[in-house]
């Protein structure tokens, strides 16, 4: 039997496994991850190598516990404290809440959902390769295409894991895909070639994936942030940074900008009515550093975009 790693850590407050371990996962069949309120299953790569993480906790508030498997079950435990909370202070933007500051839904919401954390995963590429393949598709198509990914090029979990979970391929692996083979997995040329541009650049971009944002880095070949890194790979934009930054690092202010709806939603249910990408962005203004906090507990309000027009159709990728 392989060694386990354990620990243990008590959140400060409330913590949702659902609720906020919930952004990991790309659709309900998603090969990496098993989530339910009491406990999660994740599996993924580290730098010492694989790593099978189980948290198991009490709904909403209490200890929870952690045991890991793989050369990289260290690093899984050292980290999960950060799944839960453990660097997501809630403490200025609660304050703000009680004087009144932000609108009465997003009060609300907030007191309905004390139990919601931004969880810091430390990791950049798997999240960069999700959000890339989802660009411009709906996420049926995008959740296939990371499903065919882990299924075809993934490696099982280590450690007395549940059947089928799965750590998402190495760049080295995506490295290797032909033509043909995004094909199979639905990925247009597009795409795969802004994957394969950051596959590229993974190592070096990694190096920012336990910094702060907006921390420099120290050498003259590579000045800026994070945020100038990813933006630099050809194909990647504010959403694509904005989708890996909320689970990379757990950030409480990238929204996702140039999403197809959320301009939409956020306008509708902050003024009445739909609203552009850049009228959202001064909308919400005010509330930096926290404007990711008021998007997410909009999601959570109950509210719903009113719908115009046909669905967005999957695309037909047989001859691209």
């Amino acid at each position: 039997m392989q060694k386990s790693w354990s620990a243990s850590f008590t959140p400060e407050g409330p913590v949702s496994l659902t609720k906020s371990l919930g952004i990991l996962r790309r659709g309900i069949s998603d090969p990496t991850i098993r989530l339910s309120e009491s406990e999660a299953w994740l599996a993924f790569a580290t730098e010492l190598g694989p790593a099978t993480l189980h948290i198991s906790k009490p709904l909403r508030q209490g200890t929870a516990t952690f045991e890991a498997w793989g050369p990289g079950a260290p690093w899984a435990i050292d980290s999960a404290p950060n799944l839960l909370g453990a660097s997501d202070d809630w403490s200025e933007f609660d304050e703000a809440i009680s004087a009144g500051f932000y609108p009465e839904i997003v009060a609300r919401t907030r007191a309905e959902h004390p139990d919601l954390v931004f969880p810091k995963t430390g990791r950049i590429f798997e999240h960069a390769i999700g959000a890339i393949l989802e660009q411009r598709v709906t996420g049926i198509e995008a959740n296939h295409a990371w499903r065919w990914l882990i299924h075809h090029f993934g490696q099982p979990a280590p450690g007395p894991a549940p059947e089928g979970l799965k750590i998402f391929p190495s760049p080295q692996d995506l490295a290797q895909m032909q033509r043909w083979d995004w094909q199979q997995a639905r990925v247009e040329g597009q795409r795969a070639t802004t994957i394969r541009k950051f596959v590229s650049v993974a190592r070096a971009v990694n190096w920012w994936a336990d910094q702060p944002l907006g921390q420099a880095k120290p050498s003259a070949k590579a000045p800026g942030t994070l945020e100038a890194a990813l933006g630099s790979v050809p194909g990647i934009g504010p959403w694509t940074i904005a989708e890996i930054l909320q689970r990379s690092h757990g950030s409480s202010d990238h929204i996702s900008v140039g999403d197809f709806h959320l301009a939409h939603f956020v306008g509708q249910v902050l003024t009445g009515k739909r609203i552009t990408d850049q009228q959202m962005l001064e909308l919400l203004a005010p509330y930096a550093p926290h404007r990711q906090r008021i998007v997410r507990l909009l999601l959570l309000s109950g509210e719903r975009k009113q719908s115009f027009g046909p669905r967005y159709a999957p695309l037909d990728h047989r001859q691209r």
